[in-house]
């Protein structure tokens, strides 16, 4: 029985994926030692709640 994603179920699958594309990017462009640092450096940011607001252009 499959049931159906919920809004915020549907949300994380549009981040995970949007996540998926940024990282292939980063490893294409800059290889896999930048990118998986730059990942952990954004999760301990948002750990110590450093990542600040938005910034919109």
């Amino acid at each position: 029985m499959q049931t159906e994603l919920t809004a915020e179920e549907k949300s994380k699958d549009e981040f995970f994926e949007r996540l998926a594309k940024l990282s292939q990017e980063m490893v294409a462009k800059h290889g896999k030692d930048f990118s998986m640092g730059a990942l952990v450096l954004a999760a301990r940011w948002i750990a110590e709640n450093r990542a600040g607001p938005l910034k919109t252009n």
